[in-house]
C-alpha cells in the first residue's frame, strides 16, 4: 500500500491546528525553553528554499525538547515593516498595506503545508501597530534619555537639563558627540529654544547623525547591506552608490563593557561570541597623530592603535575613500586613479568592503605624513 503523503499531512496538519498542539502553555510547571527563527520578509510571491533550509533545523530542535519535557515556546511572525514590503510594493504598484496582506497570507499557508510547530497564537507583524507601538516606545525613552558616566547608567534628559541650569557643563560627564560645547549656567540660561535641543541632540541616546548609506536612485530608497551585491540591488538589478545622508542613531558604545560582560553569562558558541565581541568593537590603545607634510596644508591625521609600540615601523597610512581630506591631499598627478577608486568604492556596500579581506586594493594620493617618532615620510594611501 503506498503511503498518503497528502491525505496524512493534511490530516494531521489540521489536528493539530484545532487542538493548539503547539501553544505554549503559561501555567505549565514543565522547564521552559525558548526557540525563535528569524522572521521572514513578506516582500515576495512566496517562501524560497532559504526560508525553510532554516526552519526545519529550529523545527526538529522544538520538537526534540519538547519529547524531552520541555515546555516550548516556538513562535512566527512576519518582518513587514521595512524597507523589503516597501520595495516590492513600488515594483508592483501597490500599496504596502495590499501587498503585504497577500503575501503574509501565502506565506502561512506555505508554512502550514510544510508542517511547521509553530506557536500560532503569537504570531508577529512587525506592521501591525501593536508591535510598533513599542518600538516607538522604545525610542522615545532612549531619545529622552542621556549615559550618566557618574552613575554608570542612563537617566533621564531632565537631569542633564538640571546640571546644565545649575552649573553649566563643566561637570557632566556624558557618552555624547565629539562636539559639544563647554558653556556656563548663565551661558546655558541665554539660548534659544532651538540651541537648546541642538546641545540636548548631542547627549541623547538616540541622535541624528551624517552616516554613509546604500542610495539606489532608480529605487528611491536606501538599502540594507544584505540586500546589495556587487553594487547593485538584489531587487531589480539596479545600481547602489554609497551616499552620505542624516540617519537616526544609538549610542551603543555607551554599553561597551554590560555588553561584553554579558556574552561571558549565556550559554553560546564561542564563534558567535566572538562575532558579537567584534561588532561591539571596544578596543584599548593610542592615538597617534601624524602631520602632514605640506607647505599649503595644516593638517594632522589621528590614528588609533592597539600596538602603539609598533608605531616605528610605519610604512603607510591608509584613509577611506570617504574621508574628508582625500580630495585635498590628492597631488594633480594622482587624481584620476583616486577619483577612478572612488567611483568603484561607491558601488560597493559596507558589507562587501569589509568582507573582501582577500582582494587588497588601493590608491596612493601622492601625499606624504611625518612618523612622529623618527621624522621619516610615511606615504598616504
Amino acid at each position: 500500500m503506498d503511503y498518503q503523503f497528502k491525505d496524512i499531512e493534511q490530516k494531521w496538519q489540521k489536528f493539530w491546528a484545532d487542538n493548539q498542539t503547539f501553544k505554549a502553555d503559561t501555567s505549565s510547571e514543565k522547564p521552559k525553553y525558548y526557540v525563535l527563527d528569524m522572521f521572514p520578509y513578506p516582500s515576495g510571491a512566496g517562501l524560497h528554499v532559504g526560508h525553510p533550509l532554516g526552519y526545519i533545523a529550529s523545527d526538529i530542535f522544538s520538537r526534540y525538547k519538547r519529547l524531552k519535557g520541555f515546555n516550548v515556546l516556538h513562535p512566527m511572525g512576519y518582518d513587514s515593516f521595512g524597507l523589503p514590503a516597501e520595495q516590492y510594493a513600488i515594483q508592483t504598484g501597490q500599496h504596502p498595506v495590499i501587498t503585504t496582506e497577500a503575501n503574509i497570507a501565502t506565506y502561512r499557508r506555505q508554512l502550514d503545508q510544510i508542517g511547521f510547530s509553530f506557536d500560532w497564537s503569537r504570531e508577529v507583524r512587525t506592521s501591525e501597530p501593536g508591535y510598533y507601538k513599542w518600538t516607538q516606545w522604545i525610542f522615545m525613552q532612549l531619545f529622552n534619555s542621556w549615559y550618566n558616566l557618574e552613575t554608570d547608567k542612563a537617566e533621564d534628559i531632565t537631569t542633564l537639563i538640571e546640571k546644565f541650569n545649575a552649573a553649566g557643563s563643566a561637570d557632566v560627564k556624558a557618552v555624547c558627540d565629539e562636539d559639544v560645547r563647554d558653556f556656563m549656567p548663565s551661558d546655558w540660561a541665554t539660548f534659544s529654544p532651538e540651541e537648546k535641543q541642538i546641545e540636548l541632540l548631542k547627549y541623547r541616546l538616540t541622535y541624528l547623525k551624517e552616516s554613509t548609506v546604500n542610495w539606489c536612485p532608480a529605487l528611491g530608497t536606501v538599502l540594507a547591506n544584505d540586500e546589495v551585491k556587487d553594487g547593485f540591488s538584489e531587487r531589480g538589478g539596479y545600481p547602489v552608490e554609497q551616499k552620505k545622508m542624516m540617519q537616526w542613531s544609538m549610542r551603543i558604545s555607551a554599553y561597551a563593557e554590560r555588553l561584553l560582560q554579558g556574552l561571558d553569562t549565556i550559554d553560546w558558541p564561542e564563534p558567535v561570541k566572538e562575532m558579537q565581541r567584534n561588532w561591539i568593537g571596544k578596543s584599548v590603545g593610542a592615538s597617534v597623530k601624524f602631520k602632514v607634510k605640506s607647505e599649503k596644508l595644516k593638517e594632522t591625521i589621528e590614528v588609533f592603535t592597539t600596538r602603539v609600540d609598533t608605531i616605528f615601523g610605519v610604512s603607510f597610512i591608509v584613509l577611506a575613500p570617504e574621508h574628508e581630506l582625500v580630495a585635498s591631499l590628492t597631488t594633480d598627478a594622482q587624481k584620476s586613479d583616486i577619483e577612478n577608486y572612488i567611483a568603484q568604492t561607491k558601488k560597493k556596500s559596507e558589507l562587501d568592503r569589509m568582507a573582501d579581506t582577500k582582494t587588497v586594493s588601493g590608491a596612493f594620493t601622492g601625499s606624504y605624513v611625518i612618523n612622529p617618532v623618527n621624522n621619516e615620510l610615511v606615504p598616504i594611501w
